[in-house]
Parts: structure tokens; C-alpha cells; sequence
């Protein structure tokens, strides 16, 4: 089955989450879904330009396709790190402005680049200016207290004559104090309304929401209104989520995965890290909620969390923490 040209790549996404979705984690949700679109943590130009890019940037091509993250509110720096990313080999630079932590407040940029969207323009513009790959900007719908509509409309529309085709909205306001990065990802009332009007009074544009999302069901939904779903913590947690997504929001006709199976292939993945002097644990704690709601779910976790067990280096740790699972299934040759 064959899906129209015009559907989106970005149908179903994962959210760049600091300190989540690192290479590790993307080729576990790789393992799952071919087709998911999926982003890195997000990266500051400082990083990029000052650090080490290799340590930041690297990532293998089964991943693939890979957004890559950025903060940051400087044009010309930005622009540097927009460029490494597209020689890295990624599909997508995309710019936050919904983060709302003091630190990146302290850096001017994430949410707070909403109350200046000149600002954004002139940031995507020097950004489309020396890549090929789409730039793409993650914003909240408002900041503090300002609730109406038409200050998410026109920082949309400000951000599209500098050449934005696609916009990825978290439907929750960003409050900049008072509210830890935590809260403010639960607190301030979801209003996928806002996105949907943005589809509305956009057509031409992209838009994505986020936000809250947990079911293929409610992705569903979602995308009667709009032209892509954006999961987050749900597929952090439960990565098994995106096991039907290529079949149902893609045309895949391939059988996905079962969680034994995505099991051997990570066990496969731990090996060839290891050789590489990665430490065990990096990997084998995104993979905690590959079981989950399953029978055992919690011993599985708990072996896979024993710090002694992975500072040993020994992959026999996952036949242990299966044993924990009814009907534990062995893994073939």
C-alpha cells in the first residue's frame, strides 16, 4: 500500500527530550519503527561551536531519518551549527523556542525567542541560507500569561516569511517563572485547538502538534486536523508504542517487531557498544519500558536498572531480567 506524496514525513514523531533521547535511545525507537521521524536532545550552538561536535553530532545511519535539535537566538552561530548538522548527515535542523528552563532563559533562547519573532525569522533565514535540509522551529502557543490565539498566529506567520515550512506546536503556554521545566510540561492546560487553527488559517504550512499525547488512537485524531503528531514522554516510557505506527500511519506492509525480537536486536546493539567501550547502562536504561504493562514488567526493569550488573559488562543480564516475564521466550540464533 502506497500512502499520497503529499503526507508528511514528520506523521508521527518522537519529541527531542534533554537527556532522553540520545543515539541510544533513537536506535531503540529505530528498532521498533522504521518510519517514526525522531529528534536528537537539544544542542546549543555554544556546544557545537566551542565543544566537542563528534561527542554531540555523531550518530549511525540506521537511524535515520534524525532531526537534529538546536538552541540558540544568534543568526550567525547558529547558522555554524545548522551547517555542521547538515554535514553530519542529519535531515533536519530544527530551532526550540519552547524551552522554558532558567538556563536556557540565562542563554536568551527557547521560549522566551516567542516574544520576539523577528528574532526567529532572522534565525531561520541564516539557517535556510547555508543548508538544503528543512529548518523547522518547536514553539509553545504563549508565554506567561498571554492566552490569546493571535499571539501563537502571528509569531507563526512572522516565522514563515523568513521561509518556515513546517512548525512543530506544543499546545501548552511556557511559563517562564515560577514553574520548573517539569510542571510547565503539565500544568499549563493543553489547547490543541490552537494547533488545529494554525492548520487552519496556515494550509500552506506544516504543523505538528505535541503535547500530551499518548494513543495511536489519539494520534488519529490528531491528524484529522492536523498534518503530524508529535509523542513525547509516552514513547520515552513505553517505546513499544511505535510497534503499529509504520503499518497504520505509513502503508507498511512489514510485520513489526515483536518485543523479543526489538530484545535480541538490542542485546545485538549492547555487543557492538561495548566493543566500542560504551557503558552498559547508557543503553539498557532507555530499553526499562520496552515490557511495559507486560506480566513481570517490574523485575525486567529492576535487573536492567542494577548498577553492579552493568558495571560487570556482561549481556547475560537480560536473560536474567527475563526470567521476571511470563512465559519468558528464548532468543533464537
Amino acid at each position: 500500500m502506497s500512502l499520497p506524496h503529499t503526507l508528511s514525513p514528520r506523521r508521527v514523531c518522537v519529541a527531542p527530550m534533554m537527556d532522553w533521547t540520545d543515539r541510544h535511545c533513537r536506535s531503540l525507537h529505530r528498532m521498533i519503527s522504521r518510519h517514526t521521524w525522531l529528534y536528537t536532545e537539544m544542542v546549543t550552538t555554544g556546544a557545537l561551536l566551542h565543544g566537542d561536535v563528534p561527542r554531540h553530532l555523531a550518530f549511525t545511519p540506521h537511524e535515520a531519518p534524525v532531526a537534529l535539535q538546536l538552541g540558540g537566538s544568534e543568526p550567525d552561530d547558529l547558522a555554524r551549527a545548522a551547517k555542521l548538522g547538515e554535514q553530519w548527515g542529519y535531515d533536519e535542523i530544527n530551532l526550540n523556542c519552547g524551552c522554558p528552563s532558567e538556563r536556557v532563559q540565562r542563554g536568551a533562547f527557547g521560549a522566551c525567542l516567542m516574544n520576539e519573532p523577528q528574532l526567529v525569522a532572522d534565525c531561520v533565514k541564516a539557517m535556510r541560507d547555508v543548508v538544503s535540509v528543512p529548518v523547522t522551529v518547536k514553539h509553545r502557543i504563549g508565554v506567561d500569561t498571554v492566552e490569546e490565539y493571535g499571539f501563537v498566529r502571528d509569531f507563526v506567520g512572522t516565522v514563515a516569511q523568513a521561509g518556515c515550512e513546517v512548525f512543530i506546536v506544543h499546545a501548552r503556554n511556557a511559563i517562564l517563572k515560577g514553574l520548573s521545566p517539569k510542571e510547565n510540561r503539565e500544568i499549563p492546560p493543553l489547547k490543541y485547538d490552537f494547533a488545529y487553527q494554525l492548520k487552519r488559517d496556515f494550509p500552506q504550512l506544516e504543523i505538528i502538534v505535541n503535547g500530551g499525547i499518548k494513543t495511536l488512537d489519539e494520534v488519529d485524531t490528531h491528524l484529522q486536523h492536523v498534518d503530524g503528531v508529535m509523542l513525547g514522554r509516552e514513547a520515552y516510557h513505553n517505546p513499544y508504542v511505535l510497534a503499529d505506527v509504520d503499518a497504520r500511519f505509513y502503508g507498511s506492509a512489514q510485520t513489526p517487531l515483536t518485543r523479543d525480537q526489538v530484545e535480541a536486536k538490542l542485546i545485538e546493539y549492547c555487543a557492538t557498544e561495548m566493543a566500542l567501550g560504551t557503558y552498559l547502562g547508557a543503553i539498557t536504561r532507555h530499553a526499562l519500558g520496552l515490557y511495559r504493562s507486560e506480566a513481570g514488567a517490574r523485575g525486567w526493569r529492576r535487573v536492567l536498572s542494577d548498577s553492579k550488573r552493568l558495571a560487570a559488562r556482561d549481556l547475560s543480564i537480560f536473560d536474567e531480567a527475563r526470567q521476571h516475564l511470563r512465559e519468558p521466550v528464548g532468543i533464537s540464533e
